[in-house]
Protein backbone atom coordinates (compact mmCIF):
# COMPACT_ATOMS: atom_id res chain seq x y z
CA UNK A 1 0.00 0.00 0.00
CA UNK A 2 2.75 2.06 1.05
CA UNK A 3 3.94 1.96 -2.49
CA UNK A 4 1.03 3.16 -4.17
CA UNK A 5 0.36 6.40 -2.13
CA UNK A 6 4.15 6.79 -2.48
CA UNK A 7 3.72 6.80 -6.92
CA UNK A 8 0.53 8.36 -6.50
CA UNK A 9 2.17 11.26 -4.82
CA UNK A 10 5.24 11.13 -7.57
CA UNK A 11 3.09 10.99 -10.21
CA UNK A 12 0.66 14.37 -8.91
CA UNK A 13 3.72 16.14 -8.50
CA UNK A 14 5.24 15.58 -11.70
CA UNK A 15 1.50 16.67 -12.81
CA UNK A 16 1.76 19.03 -11.39
CA UNK A 17 4.59 20.67 -12.41
CA UNK A 18 3.86 19.77 -16.07
CA UNK A 19 0.24 22.13 -15.34
CA UNK A 20 2.09 24.95 -13.95
CA UNK A 21 4.70 24.97 -16.83
CA UNK A 22 1.98 25.25 -18.98
CA UNK A 23 3.82 22.14 -21.13
CA UNK A 24 -0.43 20.23 -21.24
CA UNK A 25 -1.10 22.86 -23.62
CA UNK A 26 -0.24 21.40 -27.58
CA UNK A 27 0.26 24.26 -28.57
CA UNK A 28 3.12 25.09 -26.52
CA UNK A 29 4.52 22.19 -27.15
CA UNK A 30 3.99 22.58 -31.19
CA UNK A 31 5.58 25.96 -31.21
CA UNK A 32 8.82 24.10 -29.68
CA UNK A 33 9.07 21.86 -32.91
CA UNK A 34 8.30 24.93 -35.24
CA UNK A 35 11.79 26.21 -35.41
CA UNK A 36 11.18 27.76 -38.48
CA UNK A 37 8.14 29.45 -37.39
CA UNK A 38 7.06 30.84 -34.35
CA UNK A 39 9.39 28.97 -31.78
CA UNK A 40 8.88 28.49 -28.34
CA UNK A 41 12.18 27.89 -26.46
CA UNK A 42 10.38 27.04 -22.90
CA UNK A 43 10.36 23.83 -23.18
CA UNK A 44 14.24 23.68 -23.23
CA UNK A 45 13.81 25.39 -19.57
CA UNK A 46 11.35 23.12 -18.66
CA UNK A 47 13.96 20.08 -19.44
CA UNK A 48 16.91 21.70 -18.18
CA UNK A 49 15.45 22.54 -14.60
CA UNK A 50 14.33 18.30 -15.13
CA UNK A 51 17.51 17.48 -15.26
CA UNK A 52 19.04 19.66 -12.84
CA UNK A 53 16.18 18.18 -10.07
CA UNK A 54 17.23 14.44 -11.12
CA UNK A 55 20.98 14.73 -10.86
CA UNK A 56 20.52 16.25 -7.92
CA UNK A 57 18.37 13.95 -6.72
CA UNK A 58 20.09 10.76 -7.86
CA UNK A 59 23.29 12.16 -6.39
CA UNK A 60 21.61 12.77 -3.04
CA UNK A 61 19.81 9.33 -2.65
CA UNK A 62 22.77 7.19 -4.29
CA UNK A 63 25.22 9.12 -1.80
CA UNK A 64 22.78 8.58 1.40
CA UNK A 65 20.79 5.32 1.11
CA UNK A 66 21.80 1.83 0.70
CA UNK A 67 18.31 1.23 0.00
CA UNK A 68 15.15 2.54 -1.17
CA UNK A 69 12.69 3.12 1.13
CA UNK A 70 10.01 0.63 0.01
CA UNK A 71 12.94 -2.17 -1.29
CA UNK A 72 15.46 -4.19 0.07
CA UNK A 73 18.21 -2.72 -2.69
CA UNK A 74 18.55 -1.01 -5.40
CA UNK A 75 18.03 -2.78 -9.08
CA UNK A 76 20.22 -0.81 -11.68
CA UNK A 77 21.09 -2.39 -14.89
CA UNK A 78 23.82 -4.13 -14.95
CA UNK A 79 24.98 -4.36 -18.90
CA UNK A 80 26.91 -1.52 -19.94
CA UNK A 81 27.67 -1.97 -23.56
CA UNK A 82 25.39 -0.09 -26.69
CA UNK A 83 24.53 -2.90 -28.66
CA UNK A 84 23.31 -1.76 -32.46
Amino acid sequence: MNKLVSASLIGGIFGLGIAVSGMINPAKVLNFFDVAGTWDPSLVFVMGGGLLVAFAGYRLVFGCRKAPVFEAAFTLPTKRAIDK
